[in-house]
């Protein structure tokens, strides 16, 4: 009944304009992936989690997408749990699991919203939770860094990554995305706007050698950014005073230094729970 009610949710928001179809850009994607893709992703893991493996850990990816990290962790050796709001993204990380571990009971793929405490609560703790560059996208990111975080056991990881805040160009991207996900008209002329700047940055990666950091492709980096909308922001010290109010460790964090893009933090939890703290609502949203 919970899925149910998750994607009827889902369905109304898409028909109403209100949502990106992320789930649709990341099946494309994975007709790009190869083991290459795959090794530098798990690299990225463990250098941000500061492991070698994850033998005998939970892994619990809030908001899978692809489903290419659920993949990286399941090879560090994790027990892992995968769920997305959008149905397309499911398919997707349960095509990833049916091509390289169609018989491993210890990766379940799931339908399931991150703002539904309920659920969250039926799905218990875990040692590491994952959500990078998901939360800012569910219309209540503060809620929604709330509900993660109450997934995470007594010593667990929690690892996220969020837009970061820029006085200026956060609202524009916010009035581009909504634009984008509203009107279907909008978005050739909004392709063909920017088109310049990602064959610009897609030529200087081949030409330079340089290979995505996690395994991702630029050019399906370039829908997601353009269009994924809902869309919140917060600035690093909000996201570090926030979870230290509640007795969490800042373990490890990568900034964008300013600029366009997430920041990534690692936080360790507190063996005892704090209440979460008030968010600063008035400057970390972009109308």
């Amino acid at each position: 009944m919970a899925a149910l009610s998750t994607e009827n949710n889902f369905q109304k928001e898409m028909k109403a304009g209100e949502r990106f179809a992320f789930g649709e850009n990341w099946s494309r994607f994975l007709r790009l992936l190869d083991e290459e893709r795959i090794v530098q992703a798990t690299d990225s893991l463990k250098n941000m989690l500061e492991v070698d493996d994850l033998k005998g850990k939970t892994f619990l990816d809030i908001g899978s997408g692809s489903g290419l990290f659920s993949l990286a962790a399941k090879r560090l050796g994790a027990k892992v749990f995968s769920f997305d709001y959008d149905p397309q993204s499911v398919a997707c990380t349960r095509e990833l699991k049916e091509r390289y571990f169609s018989d491993d009971a210890e990766w379940q793929v799931e339908h399931g919203s991150v703002l539904d405490q309920d659920y969250l609560q039926g799905l218990g703790k875990f040692d590491i939770t994952y959500s990078w560059g998901v939360l800012h996208h569910t219309g209540n990111m503060w809620q929604a860094l709330s509900n993660a975080s109450d997934t995470v056991g007594k010593n667990g990881k929690l690892f996220i990554a969020l837009y970061n805040f820029q006085p200026f160009a956060s609202s524009y991207w916010t009035v581009v995305k909504r634009t984008y996900s509203r009107y279907a008209l909008s978005r050739p002329l909004f392709v063909l706007a920017y088109a310049p700047l990602i064959i610009l940055t897609v030529l200087r990666h081949r030409l330079g050698k340089r290979k995505s950091a996690r395994g991702m492709s630029v050019l399906y980096d370039f829908f997601d950014w353009i269009g994924g909308y809902p869309f919140e922001v917060a600035r690093p010290e909000q996201i570090f005073d926030y979870f230290k109010a509640r007795g969490y460790l800042l373990t490890k964090m990568k900034t964008v230094g300013g600029k366009m893009g997430c920041n990534e933090f690692v936080f360790s939890a507190p063996v005892s729970r704090l209440p979460m703290a008030d968010p600063p609502f008035e400057t970390a949203t972009t109308g």
